[in-house]
């Protein structure tokens, strides 16, 4: 490390001095505040709780705030957090069905039952510089929502209806904390999600869009996309039944997806499923797509050989903390490694008769 450079420790100290300085950029601008933070990038504070493993709005904030806007490096503050606190307990499983929907959308059923809901969205936007937003005043007007979040249906039920989509896989075992235990293959379609939850966008987002070029021959429709609160219950053993301790928002997805069907099984859709905290509506379609290509050999499908349906190619590079730290790694000194990689080189040629060149200072 560079701590053990003549000189490295200050240098280290200067740096983290001259970090700090550029983080606050010119003190005649207003520091950003961590409720700006948190309520006007509430996006980039979803991503970092999502794939921090912790939901947390203002920790998040600060956590973005610290690494000067660089969300992965935010993303490993909260899980080196994470990390440090004390667990008192598991809570029940989420019943999404009782989702307090914000933003609901069908892309199978125009008139699904309990209505499309818009919500807040970018999709019909026009990509264009809005640069109303470079002046003050921007407040929106008191009559922005359209309607009250509500209870809806899940669109998939439809489909169950009639036999035409498969039923919901049901297995109540336990998965493994992935943020305790390592990843080990082959892994369980509940521990593939967990995995798909916590990965980087990016990485879900180039494996998903893989999949709708061909590599994986999966077609997908989008069953349902909704966006709301669900609440929280954990079971209290001196009480003998659960309590709800709170709400959080999250975006879940089902993904409709052909299926020709097999000796044992009548042809019938079959589902992908992604859920992520926060609006974060890129990451759990992706997540569900990704999800329903790794699910060929449960469902008798035949291996393309694309990279979205090798599970250990996908659940060990989408980790973008794992990632980052073997990338970031190769910039810290390595001055022992490369002068015996140099002197072989300079021995091989040696041996090769390759003519001699004046050799560089050490």
């Amino acid at each position: 490390m560079y701590v053990a450079v003549k000189g490295g420790e200050r240098a280290i100290e200067n740096a983290h001095a001259w970090l700090a300085e550029e983080r606050r950029g010119d003190p005649s601008v207003d520091a950003l505040s961590i409720e700006q933070i948190r309520e006007q990038l509430s996006l980039a504070v979803n991503r970092v709780m999502a794939e921090g493993s912790l939901y947390d709005a203002d920790l998040a904030a600060l956590a973005i705030k610290q690494a000067r806007g660089d969300l992965i490096e935010a993303i490993f503050l909260i899980r080196a957090y994470r990390t440090t606190l004390p667990r008192f307990g598991g809570s029940a499983p989420v019943d999404t069905g009782r989702m307090t929907c914000a933003r609901r959308v069908s892309a199978t059923f125009k008139d699904v039952p309990g209505g499309q809901i818009l919500g807040p969205t970018f999709d019909y936007t026009h990509r264009l510089l809005d640069f109303k937003l470079a002046a003050d005043g921007d407040v929106p007007d008191a009559d922005t929502r359209s309607a009250e979040p509500t209870h809806v249906p899940h669109v998939t039920a439809f489909l169950n209806r009639e036999g035409l989509i498969e039923d919901a896989p049901a297995d109540d075992t336990p998965p493994p904390d992935l943020t305790r235990e390592p990843l080990e293959l082959p892994a369980s379609r509940a521990l593939r999600l967990q995995a798909l939850a916590r990965a980087d966008e990016g990485f879900t987002l180039g494996m998903a869009y893989s999949t709708q070029r061909g590599y994986a021959r999966n077609h997908a429709f989008v069953g349902e996309l909704r966006i709301g609160s669900v609440p929280v219950e954990m079971d209290i053993p001196e009480l003998g039944f659960a309590v709800e301790i709170g709400e959080i928002e999250v975006t879940e997805c089902e993904t409709v997806n052909q299926f020709k069907g097999s000796k044992t099984e009548p042809p019938q859709f079959t589902r992908g499923y992604g859920l992520v905290f926060g609006q974060t509506e890129r990451k759990a379609i992706s997540m569900a797509l990704v999800d329903r290509a790794l699910r060929w050999e449960e469902l008798g499908e035949d291996n393309q050989g694309a990279p979205a349906q090798d599970a250990e190619f996908v659940l060990y590079h989408g980790d973008n903390i794992q990632a980052t730290g073997f990338l970031e790694h190769i910039k810290l000194p390595h001055y022992v490694d490369f002068q015996s990689e140099l002197e072989l080189v300079r021995k091989l040629r040696r041996e090769a008769g390759a003519p001699p060149v004046q050799e560089a200072a050490e």
